[in-house]
């Protein structure tokens, strides 16, 4: 179960490494409620009861208030397992929550190395909603909208106030909202690159979490490293599919 700041999300492993069901919730305002609500529709959609399970390992910044889990682990750890087990040949994670961003080196979906921004929203999933909102658009339309930018235009700032500002100076010279939307994607793949060099880019790239359903932001990173990003199905459970692996390691030890 990986208990994240937007949403908690659960997968549910057999013996055989074969997923029984997932499901991914709002987190609202308590966690823990959001865990709960969260595991019950897993285990109604797998078919299962409570005393069905073996191990639960909860990770996410919710990770301690999960009442029902038998261990912790770290979301670095967990995404690092998780993409592995979707892409073997991953060496490098790019992870883009709700509030904050990751991008992981990993060897034999072990950590290697990380760097991580959690202090600010900037060129998160909150960044995304808040810049939706700016330019009264679905935040679900950004991606499409902004592969159809012919002019995009440049957001320097990295903070989400500031950049709001610039893309409401944006919008009142008259600017394309394709080529606005374009622009605040080209910052997320700056930012994101500049965490790349710092901890190395070694192909093949995994990308997770719900960002990763944006094709706009997939498309500027791709771009900005010139190489093609794996990307699951459900990019949102990533981290908790890592959890479930290690979940059934525990299980299996003496």
């Amino acid at each position: 179960m990986d208990v994240g700041a937007l949403s908690t999300d659960t997968v549910i492993l057999d013996g055989d490494n074969k997923i029984l069901a997932y499901n991914i919730v709002n987190t609202g305002a308590t966690a823990t409620r959001a865990a709960q609500r969260s595991y019950a529709q897993a285990l109604a959609l797998a078919g299962l009861a409570e005393d069905d399970v073996s191990h639960v390992i909860s990770t996410g910044y919710g990770r301690q208030v999960v009442p029902f889990a038998d261990a912790q682990v770290t979301e670095i750890t967990c995404h690092a397992r998780g993409a592995h087990f979707l892409f073997p040949e991953t060496h490098t994670v790019i992870d883009i929550g709700g509030q904050d961003s990751k991008v992981i080196r990993v060897g034999n979906g072990r950590v290697l190395d990380f760097i991580m921004n959690d202090k600010c929203a900037a060129g998160t999933g909150r960044f995304l909603e808040v810049m939706a909102k700016a330019l009264e658009i679905e935040l679900e339309e950004m991606g499409e909208r902004s592969l159809q930018a012919r002019h995009p235009v440049t957001i320097s700032s990295t903070c989400t106030v500031f950049a709001e500002s610039e893309v409401v100076s944006r919008i009142a010279e008259g600017r394309p909202t394709e080529d606005i939307v374009a622009g605040i994607h080209a910052s997320i793949a700056n930012r994101i690159s500049a965490m790349l060099k710092r901890v190395g880019v070694q192909e093949q790239v995994t990308m997770s979490g719900g960002v990763a359903k944006n094709i706009g932001v997939v498309r500027a990173i791709e771009e900005k490293l010139g190489t093609r990003l794996n990307i699951h199905q459900e990019p949102q459970i990533v981290g908790a599919l890592g959890a479930a692996l290690i979940a059934l390691e525990k299980r299996s030890q003496p």
